[in-house]
């Protein structure tokens, strides 16, 4: 990468404007090995159950994005004493004792943020108001609203962001197990502080439990329990209390799936980084991948290696992994018998509506796709170069720029410092890891 180009990326990822930034690559690229990022979701919960916590903790192998310094900074707001160092993160935390944030609580355009910590505001018995950028203050959170209306605090929800007001007590939640995990996720980092003990009820169907899952994970890293008493029911006992700990923050499945899929087409590429017993739902990928046909060698030291291989499709649900949907979507276009997405309709409701997003630019390149509410099709197509719009989402940048370098073909993909959300690096991996010829612009 040139002097140029790195200053530009530099800033882009941390600026005003970085959104703003145009991505063209050639479509050339050698193949290496790239090591998988600092799981984005369970840094999150890292975070909030360290800023919970009484005393400091340590939480190693974190990775700055502009979701992950949401959160931190949200947890300062509630009193919360965060600092980084590098891949390290030092948290002084607030022993359960929250600070009435002075002023709007800022989530930038990260819904974990917001989700995961407004029952914390609904916990400190006076007004605290979130707030945030992009789609992010419209997106729904009618699940808290109905929750908190029978608990007596108040909920209300604009155009700027969200308000509670009022004293969150423990007791039997409700909660629709088909629109996020992150509303359970959210009850469940502060059920545990509260003076008695709560169960949480999931309506069926039940999507995204193995992120629920990593949540348990976390609390219990932490000292806190959630307890299943059946496939739908948690049990969080009364006034336990946060231990600080060291944490190790294991590789991101969302993000390796982007290089997995384009070894799975091409071969040449080498992934580490990746937790084999990892509860993550985004793990998914390499199931999905070895049922289209991929050839997947687990090295002895531990990286996995993809082999370029006639990829035949089939169908795969996105119920449990959402964020595989972009990617998966690329994927199919380059499966004999293409790919079909089912339970997809959460897309609509991220940083952009991404299956509307993706079906425009893959089009754009030429590719077949069609979908109705919650189905995607995706069929083999030939692509040719284009001029791509990122839509302001990550997801769809990254799956654009892997949609290139399989087919080959040149792209320009404005928009791309959007990229900062979740994996800042992401375009200098893909020059320094793989040797994609890539200018920032």
């Amino acid at each position: 990468m040139s002097a140029a180009q790195a200053h530009s990326l530099q800033k882009g990822g941390h600026g005003k404007g970085g959104g703003g930034m145009r991505a063209e690559l050639t479509g050339a690229w050698r193949g290496g090995r790239v090591a998988a990022p600092p799981s984005k979701s369970m840094a999150h919960r890292a975070l909030i159950c360290a800023a919970l916590a009484q005393g400091e903790s340590r939480i190693e192998n974190i990775a700055h994005s502009k979701d992950i310094d949401a959160t931190a900074g949200a947890l300062r707001a509630f009193g919360a004493h965060i600092s980084f160092a590098g891949g390290t993160a030092l948290v002084r935390g607030t022993g359960g004792r929250l600070c009435t944030p002075q002023g709007p609580v800022w989530c930038c355009e990260s819904g974990s943020t917001l989700r995961f910590l407004i029952p914390l505001g609904a916990m400190c018995g006076a007004p605290v108001q979130f707030s945030g950028e992009g789609r992010l203050p419209q997106r729904p959170q009618t699940v808290y609203e109905h929750l908190f209306r029978e608990k007596g605090v108040a909920f209300s929800q604009s155009g700027t962001g969200v308000c509670v007001n009022g004293r969150l007590s423990a007791g039997r939640f409700c909660v629709d197990g088909g629109v996020s995990s992150q509303f359970i996720s959210g009850l469940l980092f502060a059920l545990p502080l509260l003076g008695g003990a709560s169960t949480v009820c999931v309506r069926p169907p039940f999507e995204s439990r193995s992120y629920v899952q990593l949540t348990r994970s976390a609390l219990a890293a932490f000292g806190v329990q959630a307890v299943w008493q059946d496939e739908s029911t948690l049990f969080v006992e009364e006034n336990q209390k946060y231990t600080n700990c060291n944490y190790t923050v294991e590789g991101d499945a969302s993000q390796a799936a982007f290089f997995g899929v384009l070894g799975a087409v091409c071969g040449g590429v080498r992934l580490t980084g990746l937790h084999p017993g990892s509860a993550q739902g985004d793990m998914a990928f390499l199931s999905v991948l070895r049922q289209a046909g991929a050839v997947i060698v687990q090295e002895p030291c531990g990286a996995l290696r993809f082999e370029r291989a006639c990829l035949r499709g089939g169908e795969a649900s996105l119920a449990d992994c959402p964020d595989l949907g972009p990617i998966l979507m690329v994927l199919g276009l380059f499966c004999e018998n293409g790919l079909v997405l089912r339970q997809a309709q959460r897309l609509r409701l991220k940083e952009s509506d991404r299956i509307a997003a993706m079906e425009e630019e893959i089009r754009r390149m030429g590719g077949r796709i069609e979908s109705d509410e919650g189905t995607v099709r995706v069929y083999k197509s030939a692509l040719h170069g284009a001029a791509l719009c990122a839509h302001n989402d990550h997801r769809v940048a990254m799956a654009m720029a892997v949609a290139a370098l399989a087919a080959g073909v040149p792209v320009s993909i404005e928009g791309a410092g959007c990229v900062e959300k979740s994996w800042p690096e992401f375009w200098q991996v893909l020059q320094a890891c793989l040797g994609a010829e890539v200018t920032l612009l």
